[in-house]
């Protein structure tokens, strides 16, 4: 089962979970109000996301006429891969963390932006942070960010009606009765976490093949997460802890703590995500695909 196709099943999962608790819970017309409830909030923050994050996270745009020659090449590399792979170009920016670690927002490719920590370009060389950057760049091609807004805005919705449920006591009447709509209001909202956790896993998987087809590369991504995954935890990121919910968006997860694939984890291993890597660049020399073709295409970095 391809990614895609798994996202839209467990977004379809998730759908369902707050139709049916929706319903148990607070009827047709609570589910109505949980869902306006949480769409009208997460529309905002939809528009407005890659301000907030970006300010969020202290980022300040860079452009090709930055004195610092890593932040020239990390920019003018950035959009050479947008341009080849036929995007608009997004708007580049640096992080002053030194946890080394990147990201992509905006509500659509025509309105991106994409951050690297310093952290990251200090440890990475050229050809893995532009593995890293054709990561972030698959991100906004596949426009990662609507789904995990909807995603966002319906296990928001849940989260409402199972707040209605606790602070009204729900309806003895409803189907569930009062013992179940409790329960409801308690499982439902984990449920939806989980199905949302295992959608921003995926998306990193197919970020990482897609972002390999962008670059050609998939060995310098590979061997960006590698380095990664090495020094990441080493160096608390402050801002990424003191909001959570934000963490989900790095290439590598912020928070101290997290290293295997597990229920609560909005990452994948990264040990999983380098064998996957690197049986595509391996099966790609083998075959000569078309990630080898692309290479060949745009040409020799420097």
């Amino acid at each position: 089962m391809n990614n895609s196709l798994r996202t839209f099943m467990l977004m379809a999962a998730m759908t369902a979970i707050f139709v049916v608790a929706g319903f148990l819970i607070g009827g047709t017309g609570g589910m109505l109000i949980a869902l306006a409830i949480g769409g009208a909030m997460n529309l905002f923050s939809y528009w407005n996301s890659d301000k907030i994050v970006l300010r969020m996270y202290g980022a300040v745009q860079v452009d090709e006429s930055h004195p610092d020659p890593l932040i020239r090449n990390y920019v003018a590399d950035t959009l050479a891969l947008a341009d080849g792979a036929g995007m608009p170009r997004p708007k580049v920016y640096v992080m002053e963390q030194d946890q080394p670690n990147a990201f992509a927002t905006g509500r659509n490719p025509e309105n991106a932006a994409v951050a690297a920590t310093v952290g990251l370009l200090r440890m990475l060389d050229r050809r893995e942070i532009r593995g890293v950057m054709a990561h972030e760049l698959a991100h906004v091609k596949n426009r990662d960010t609507l789904t995990m807004t909807v995603t966002a805005t319906i296990a928001g919705a849940i989260s409402a009606l199972a707040n209605i449920a606790f602070f009204f006591g729900g309806d003895r009447d409803r189907p569930a009765g009062m013992i179940g709509t409790i329960l409801i209001a308690v499982l439902a909202p984990i449920a939806a976490a989980l199905v949302q956790m295992a959608i921003s896993r995926g998306r990193e998987y197919e970020a990482d093949r897609e972002g390999a087809e962008i670059s050609g590369d998939p060995q310098a991504l590979a061997d960006a997460l590698a380095k990664m995954e090495a020094f990441s935890h080493r160096t608390v990121n402050e801002t990424a802890e003191r909001n959570p919910a934000s963490a989900q968006m790095f290439i590598i997860n912020p928070l101290s703590g997290r290293g295997a694939d597990n229920l609560f984890s909005t990452h994948p291993a990264t040990g999983n995500r380098i064998k996957a890597l690197m049986a595509l660049a391996g099966g790609a020399r083998r075959s000569g695909t078309a990630v080898t073709r692309t290479a060949a295409r745009r040409g020799p970095w420097s």
